[in-house]
């Protein structure tokens, strides 16, 4: 047989399959109609005409997301979210998530659209639209600083987006100015009280002066006028040095507040905004990483795990590694192995980090102190961080 007549006879199969198939479907609703129909005679068609019908008729969430987008390209946008909701109950994903999400701030309910998109990014924490998403949201409820620390996320994932480096620099901008303005606002008030401090002290010293000739009342006026330039340029540098102490006192108490309210991270993005809050405190940096349980960091990180964050986090641990910490650091450095893409992320380390993890591990890890159980799995594991002996 040619391959021609092989062809139509497939297609001669085919055409008398589905005729065979329509007459089924018919005698199979005839029968119900009639109430006499014993489907356990013939089970298998009724089987064939039952899915032929749930397969199409029957919603589910990929149906229910579609018809979504579809209101959505409508402009109907709460339609829109019902239909996104219904996916969601069927089955969550962040995509749903974060479409119902636009939908929310294209309706200018931005609350419920940062909620959503939390929700996405607590299912996939590298989906960037979720991020920009909750950028938006949250700078229209004046969350600046957090929206600018969303947009920052987002544009690391994705360092070539055009649209969210626009996103980023825009947001940045705002939350810049409302920093500006705040200050500018402290520093008005304080020159306010400066130059009523020094006005009452100028009447005062007026106060004190006594008629004299025309030539000394001349000569008194500038000299009090000198005095009281040189008074408020006292005034004006005590004023900025006490506006640093105050700035320098604030942020002690806000790092105090800080240390007070560390919970456990659930997402890379979440460590990471904290862990950056606490540059320059080693010591918060260690009680955040220590509010972590080692085994937890796997599904923390998942693939988000930077190759400088993970250098931080070892210097970190290498900070805590003492008699008493031994075992937790060594349980972190062992369960940091276990991350995804972690043998890519050694290999990517610069050659100053690979020194200095190298040093890190002969003088703090594998030190002659070092107790023997935990030295043995340390020297097991330098294969997996590339370290020779």
């Amino acid at each position: 047989m040619d391959f021609q007549g092989f062809l139509n006879d497939l297609q001669d199969w085919e055409l008398s399959r589905k005729d065979k198939t329509r007459k089924m479907k018919s005698q199979a609703l005839q029968k119900e109609k009639v109430g006499h129909y014993d489907f356990s005679r013939n089970k298998d068609s009724f089987d064939h005409v039952h899915s032929s019908f749930t397969a199409e008729d029957v919603p589910n969430a990929a149906s229910e997301k579609e018809l979504g987008n579809e209101y959505f390209k409508q402009k109907k946008f709460k339609e829109a979210i019902d239909c996104y909701s219904r996916s969601i109950a069927f089955s969550p994903t962040a995509v749903a998530y974060a479409n119902k999400a636009m939908a929310f701030i294209k309706i200018r309910r931005f609350q419920q659209a940062e909620d959503d998109c939390t929700e996405a990014l607590n299912l996939d924490d590298r989906y960037i639209k979720a991020y920009s998403r909750r950028a938006t949201a949250r700078k229209e409820l004046g969350k600046l600083k957090e929206a600018m620390e969303d947009a920052e996320f987002a544009l690391r994932l994705e360092p070539e987006n055009q649209e969210i480096k626009k996103q980023y620099a825009d947001i940045k901008s705002l939350y810049e100015n409302e920093i500006l303005q705040k200050a500018s606002g402290a520093l008005g008030s304080s020159l306010q009280v400066t130059q009523k401090l020094g006005e009452s002290a100028t009447n005062t010293y007026r106060g004190t002066v006594h008629p004299v000739p025309n030539v000394a009342e001349k000569s008194g006026a500038a000299d009090l006028q000198d005095h009281t330039k040189g008074h408020n340029r006292i005034n004006k540098q005590e004023m900025k040095a006490s506006v640093q102490h105050l700035a320098s006192h604030v942020a002690s108490r806000v790092m105090a507040e800080a240390a007070k309210n560390i919970t456990p991270p659930n997402s890379a993005y979440q460590f990471e905004v904290s862990w950056r809050g606490f540059s320059g405190d080693p010591a918060l940096q260690a009680r955040l990483l220590k509010a972590i349980s080692p085994q937890d960091l796997p599904k923390i990180f998942k693939n988000a795990l930077s190759s400088a964050l993970l250098m931080d986090i070892i210097k970190c641990v290498a900070s805590f590694f003492t008699s008493e910490d031994t075992a937790l650091a060594v349980s972190y450095i062992e369960h940091l192995t276990k991350v995804s893409r972690f043998d890519m992320l050694i290999v990517c380390l610069t050659s100053t980090d690979k020194h200095d993890l190298r040093k890190i591990w002969e003088e703090v890890f594998c030190n002659e102190a070092t107790p023997m159980e935990y030295a043995e799995i340390l020297d097991n594991l330098r294969s997996k961080y590339c370290i020779e002996h």
